[in-house]
């Protein structure tokens, strides 16, 4: 090996680490014969070994493969090994609550759920283990049923078919706290040399009676849990059978969990995509397995038009994404985004609940910092509290935790702009299935008075006003893509309120919690602290416009989300589109430097 390849990580050069997997006996032979096909590749061993993969949103996310940057079966071992010891610092309860592992259809997921469960039963810790792929609110469910005190969901979400992860949850079923994320972090780091983590037999814990698995009856439970969430039980029975349905789980979990709930209520005019109904981590019908991608949806298009469907749904391979197309006034078929379906599910909800008469005291809905602002409009006007946090379905756990488990009032619907939806309290993360089950409910509410959902969609737009959401991803991989991610949020976060032509009504800097808001002429007038913990995320708001810069937590890019707001959908869009293209065009130069 080149003596090139330079760095560190644990105070050891790359090179000594490469060496150490590429011929310890502790790795197995095929981790050994990888890293052998790349001893003359200075950039790929740098690659898979210049860091750890980051402990972004509550867990762990890479492409597969040899690596400490990488997902294979000794990460997945020295995290879990941090988790058992997190957990044992809890005290006896904790150890005997225990924890739950479910996992999805990736490539080796149910090997890494395995490898994991050996761990946390060679420590002591008592384990539940799904028998089969289930969607990740299934898992937050199942920590709440089983009242353990942790779970782990096997998956990367929908990420390329390269990609597994690695998700953490605490006892209140929601993504590990920013407090517990920093501690198993720490245990992590101080664990320096994975020949000295302990490997554990699965088979032998098993047999040993230490690991148990999940009663099958937790599905007809969480399904029953999902279903009563359901305002309008009687309208929904009378419309739902007039609407034809297209869907896909895109070869996962979502298979053997959406057509059923469908089914039981009421949608008999149910179509699957047969050819993406079997799961498969190798997605062979999609090039990403993502709902958020138009080109995913090709082949239930297809399906849709020659069966003249009303609706289709999709969910990625943990079923926690919904994703959906639907019937245009005129006939064809278009995407609703992220926002788009939020709103409509939010007002859906809304307007059920007042129709029935079953509107909590003191509702609150929640959403996040780069979502709709329409989602605070439609909640003013309606008497219901609006809560900002920030990106990550954590958040919204959190504040179901602390308003509604703790205090008095009552979690009504959450979501955020990446397709992400929670209508109750039985999970506290986004669920794929309550947000098909939510879509058709209201598109065979609508489709009953003659309407599409996008007709329906632009009734909300003149009850409150049009928003119009675009979002910019740039990515920059490797080690050189990471500094450049800081650089620019260095350069913005220094410009604060100079960095637009315009002057912002309020400039936030989330990291350092600190709101400035601006004069017209560009002076300060006044200052005050952010309620939100600290993250690095800025936002800028204009009141007419707005736009919001972060990195993501668990791929190497940097996001950009844009918002404009007017009384027509085209000048709401123009808005959104003239901000993309002067703050895009500030940041472009910075990267060509």
């Amino acid at each position: 090996m080149k003596q090139k390849n330079k760095g560190a990580i644990y105070g050891m050069d790359i090179g000594t680490i490469y060496t150490q997997w590429a011929t310890n006996r502790y790795f197995d032979e095929e981790t050994r014969k990888e890293l052998e096909t790349i001893a003359d590749n200075n950039s790929e061993i740098r690659d898979r070994f210049y860091k750890e993969l980051n402990f972004g949103t509550a867990g762990i996310r890479g492409i597969i493969g040899a690596g400490t940057n990488r997902m294979n079966k000794y990460v997945v071992r020295r995290l879990s090994t941090a988790i058992a010891a997190h957990i044992l610092s809890k005290g006896t309860k904790a150890k005997k609550d225990g924890i739950v592992i479910g996992y999805d259809s990736r490539n080796f997921s149910e090997e890494f759920a395995k490898e994991a469960a050996a761990v946390f039963a060679g420590n002591g810790i008592k384990v539940y283990l799904h028998t089969e792929i289930i969607p990740v609110p299934v898992l937050s469910f199942s920590v709440r049923h089983l009242r353990c005190a942790a779970g782990v969901m096997i998956t990367a979400s929908h990420n390329p078919k390269e990609y597994n992860g690695y998700k953490v949850y605490g006892p209140d079923g929601a993504q590990l706290s920013l407090t517990d994320s920093a501690q198993i972090s720490r245990i992590m780091l101080s664990i320096t040399d994975y020949t000295k983590v302990p490997s554990f037999s699965f088979d032998f814990f098993k047999t040993g009676n230490n690991i148990k698995y999940v009663d099958s009856n937790i599905k007809s439970i969480y399904l029953k849990e999902v279903k009563k969430l359901i305002a309008d039980k009687e309208g929904f029975k009378k419309n739902a059978g007039k609407i034809t349905v297209v869907y896909t789980p895109l070869h996962g979990a979502g298979a053997k969990w959406i057509p059923e709930i469908l089914k039981e209520c009421g949608v008999t005019n149910l179509h699957t995509v047969k050819e993406q109904m079997q799961p498969d981590g190798n997605f062979p019908t999609v090039n990403l397995p993502n709902p958020e991608d138009p080109a995913a949806f090709t082949m239930a298009l297809d399906l849709a038009k020659n069966i003249q469907a009303d609706i289709v749904l999709a969910s990625d391979p943990d079923s926690d994404r919904t994703g959906v197309y639907a019937r245009t006034p005129n006939g064809d078929y278009a995407m609703l985004n992220g926002n788009q379906i939020g709103v409509l599910l939010l007002e859906r909800i809304i307007e059920s609940h007042n129709m029935r008469k079953m509107m909590p005291v003191n509702p609150f809905v929640v959403s996040t910092v780069v979502s709709t602002r329409l989602t605070k409009q439609i909640c003013e006007t309606n008497n219901i509290e609006y809560i900002d946090v920030l990106t990550g379905f954590k958040f919204i756990g959190e504040k179901i935790m602390e308003l509604d488990e703790r205090g008095d009032k009552n979690f009504l619907f959450g979501f955020e702009e990446s397709y992400g939806y929670l209508p109750g309290t039985y999970a506290r993360d986004k669920d794929a299935v309550a947000g098909c089950l939510f879509m058709a409910e209201a598109a065979a509410h609508y489709a009953a008075s003659g309407k599409t959902l996008f007709e329906a969609l632009d009734d909300i737009y003149k009850k409150y006003s049009y928003h119009n959401e675009l979002q910019v991803s740039i990515n920059l991989k490797g080690e050189s893509g990471l500094r450049m991610i800081q650089k620019i949020m260095d350069v913005v976060r220094n410009a604060a309120g100079r960095f637009t032509a315009n002057v912002p009504a309020v400039y936030t800097d989330i990291q350092t919690s600190e709101i400035t808001k601006y004069n017209a002429d560009g002076s300060i007038a006044s200052k005050e602290k952010s309620t939100l913990p600290s993250s690095n995320v800025l936002t800028f708001d204009y009141g007419d416009r707005w736009f919001c810069l972060r990195p993501s937590g668990t791929e190497p890019k940097i996001k950009i989300y844009f918002g404009g707001i007017a009384d027509n959908l085209d000048t709401a869009h123009d808005k959104a589109i003239k901000l993309k293209e002067e703050v895009v065009g500030k940041i472009m130069p910075i990267i060509k430097k």
